[in-house]
């Protein structure tokens, strides 16, 4: 989120305060994310992440360059995607569906926690794209409560944009391997054989269709009401998120 380095003007403090909140939501999120994969797949029989050293939480282990970036700058992103290989367990087609959804639900698993204060009305939500708040906030003046606020509002919602953008079914998010899991064998079988247009898929519907679109449609307008909803879940907040 560069744009926001404009809060600086706004509130020294607060661009610090979410500054941080991004910084934890990649050393936190995307590491917690890959450590979960591989420690998934551990425990159904397959040593190959053991192996290649990505069971740890070390974060140096498992943030990819290009993924960090685009959660700096868009919002989401990703880790260095950890090895596996199912046909080390017992049931291969299951162990690849478990396996890829560890990562968004150890996702989902950090945005309970950091959201629990907020439900709990132990601290208040704060949106990070909500311009109006933050320029009524720095007029009157943060108090540490509400500082705090933005903080675990923000590493809670990125958790949560982490986690729904992972579980898209195209390659190569963890989304696709859950379906190539779970769908019946011939269908599983069709729908890989989609692999290999993935990374245009996954592009077009990031940047292509939406800018075709005016913005009305692509995988973030998809996002947005699952967004909202699992925000509802995790933090007892009910109202837009995405406020200009």
């Amino acid at each position: 989120m560069i744009f926001y380095l404009d809060r600086l003007s706004d509130d020294f403090v607060a661009a610090l305060v979410f500054l941080g909140a991004i910084t934890t939501a990649l050393l936190v999120g995307i590491t917690f994310h890959e450590f979960s994969h591989a420690f998934a797949a551990d425990t159904l029989g397959d040593r190959l992440p053991r192996r290649m050293g990505r069971l740890t939480l070390n974060p140096l282990k498992h943030l990819d360059p290009v993924g960090t970036m685009l959660m700096v700058m868009i919002g989401f992103g990703w880790g260095k995607p950890v090895p596996v290989n199912p046909n080390n367990t017992a049931n291969p087609k299951a162990a690849l569906a478990i396996t890829a959804a560890a990562g968004p639900l150890s996702n989902f698993l950090v945005a309970a926690v950091a959201g629990l204060p907020i439900r709990l009305d132990l601290v208040p939500w704060i949106s990070p794209f909500n311009n109006l708040a933050f320029i009524n906030l720095s007029n009157a003046g943060w108090s540490g409560e509400e500082y705090l606020g933005l903080y675990l509002s923000s590493v809670t919602l990125f958790a949560v944009i982490l986690g729904v953008f992972n579980l898209f079914p195209i390659a190569p998010l963890d989304g696709f391997k859950v379906a190539v899991g779970l769908l019946p064998q011939d269908l599983s079988r069709s729908f890989a054989q989609l692999e290999r247009w993935g990374i245009l898929i996954l592009l077009s519907g990031l940047f292509l269709i939406p800018f075709a679109t005016g913005g009305q449609f692509g995988i973030f307008s998809i996002m947005q009401p699952v967004i909202r909803s699992l925000l509802n879940v995790f933090a007892g907040v009910d109202q837009e998120v995405f406020v200009a």
